[in-house]
């Protein structure tokens, strides 16, 4: 069979064609798709790496505050007592909060460290009270509020505030460990049910 001019070109047309669709099923598809999919993986790894290098930099950074905190926690009960003590009195000079009593009380926790509980009684305006618990919140000292009591006058301008506030140092291996004794849990809740 002999083909014409114009059907052999057809036919080569078609062969190369049919030729380059196999070559790109075969060869190109796949290799476009690993490619795809290597940049994806990559992409992906990438964003691992950052994470894992973030996670790397901010435990170096807790790892100097909590440094700090147990360099600052070395210091005898007293100490910390009569710092942290006077950084409230500070907190609420600063806020305008009128703060007449802190009373410290003392509790050994396990593994060396001791859990010193403040209870405190104050009196001011809403925003003073707001500025004194941020600042206790956000302080560099280990603190942190374990409860706390909120009530107000009929006119809603003053603000009573009571909370117990718990800090943490080294504790001293001589000393025996002393328990706060803890509220019973039906007047947790009553105080629960009063805010």
């Amino acid at each position: 069979m002999v083909l014409s001019k114009r059907e052999r070109i057809l036919a080569i047309a078609t062969m190369l064609v049919v030729g380059l669709l196999a070559v790109n099923s075969v060869l190109i598809t796949p290799v476009s798709n690993r490619r795809q999919q290597t940049s994806d993986e990559r992409t992906e790894l990438e964003a691992q790496l950052q994470e894992a290098e973030t996670l790397f930099d901010h435990k170096r950074i807790l790892e100097r505050k909590w440094k700090d905190l147990l360099s600052e926690g070395a210091q005898s009960d007293a100490d910390t007592e009569t710092r942290i003590a006077k950084n409230m009195n500070e907190w609420a000079r600063q806020t305008g909060l009128t703060l007449p009593s802190i009373k410290p009380e003392r509790s050994t926790t396990e593994k060396g460290y001791t859990e010193i509980t403040f209870v405190a009684a104050g009196r001011g305006s809403l925003e003073a009270v707001a500025s004194f618990l941020y600042r206790i919140e956000t302080s560099e000292l280990p603190v942190k509020i374990t409860n706390m009591q909120l009530g107000s006058n009929e006119a809603g301008d003053n603000i009573s505030l009571q909370l117990r506030v718990s800090a943490i140092c080294l504790g001293d291996s001589s000393q025996t460990p002393v328990k706060i004794p803890q509220k019973p849990q039906s007047e947790t809740n009553d105080e629960d049910e009063t805010l």
